[in-house]
């Protein structure tokens, strides 16, 4: 697709479901944040998948505890993949003090849906929207290349109510086979965050399905974003965010090597600086939120 048609369609391809704001109960006040500093987190929250219940790793037997972590980190925005409707039912009546959009494919499955969560009282919504990572992104269902699912990213532009700097924040799950699509994905995420000014803050969050190494990781990092994790701890790898509900047990990872490396992520664009930056690796029991560790990042726009 030519950039000028692609540009054009952007704003045109968010319309299937998008989830927002609803009345909660008062009270659970909004979190506690530094007004000089944003934290975001990236969850892939994992499917609820019928063989993970019969091991105890159902999302009936761990959706309080993925609660509980997401709450303990105070963040300010909160990215999910992999959210099917139970997950985001359960999310919103824990985080009362969240708006929220969401995006998901037209299938009789409504799966995968990535949510974007955002503290209602510290952001403004000025604009909502996605697009499919295919050779027809505005095209609701749409896939090419070699991927296995239909893949899009979702987004959010929003306004800090008390300073009225805005920013974009993109949130996306990468397929999970095919090495081509991950790339042509890429090129087309790095195609949209071009059209801003290079100063314009931007965010991207997601489950990139490919670690640091990967053609497609490296075609975001000549595009202009940052790792933000990479950016505050340095250039090594700090070992796998996929462990299969096995936390430090895990450590083979698949049979392609794939898995065995940071593959869940924040970038940063823009006039933004990464202040910090976790893998989160927080259990309870033996049992965890989700079969990826959770990663945050602090910055500062």
């Amino acid at each position: 697709m030519k950039r000028r048609h692609f540009l054009k369609h952007l704003g045109l391809a968010a319309s299937l479901p998008w989830l927002g704001r609803a009345a909660w109960a008062a009270a659970d006040a909004p979190p506690e944040s530094d007004p000089a500093s944003h934290k975001i987190l990236t969850c892939n929250v994992r499917v609820d998948a019928a063989a993970d219940g019969r091991a105890g790793n159902g999302w009936a037997d761990r959706k309080e505890l993925c609660a509980e972590v997401m709450r303990a980190q105070k963040a300010d925005l909160i990215c999910l993949q992999e959210c099917q409707h139970v997950h985001f039912k359960h999310l919103k009546a824990r985080l009362p003090q969240f708006d929220t959009f969401a995006l998901s494919n037209p299938d009789a499955r409504a799966y995968p849906l990535n949510a974007i969560l955002y503290s209602r009282a510290r952001y403004e919504l000025v604009s909502a929207g996605g697009f499919w990572l295919s050779e027809q992104p505005h095209v609701a269902g749409s896939k090419s290349w070699d991927s296995a699912e239909s893949r899009f990213v979702n987004w959010l532009h929003l306004r800090e109510r008390s300073s009225g700097k805005e920013f974009r924040l993109w949130n996306t799950h990468l397929d999970h086979i095919g090495q081509v699509a991950r790339e042509k994905a890429a090129e087309l995420i790095v195609q949209a965050s071009a059209a801003f000014p290079a100063a314009f803050p931007q965010l991207l969050t997601g489950d990139l399905n490919a670690d640091a190494t990967n053609p497609a990781i490296k075609l975001l990092a000549a595009g202009g974003w940052t790792d933000t994790y990479a950016a505050v701890h340095g250039a090594e790898d700090p070992g796998t965010t996929f462990h299969g509900f096995l936390g430090p047990k895990y450590a083979a990872g698949d049979s392609k090597g794939k898995l065995k490396r940071k593959i869940d992520f924040i970038w940063c664009r823009g006039a933004v600086k990464p202040l910090a930056a976790e893998i989160i690796r927080d259990s309870r029991n033996g049992h965890y939120p989700s079969d990826h560790y959770f990663v945050s990042a602090v910055v500062a726009l």
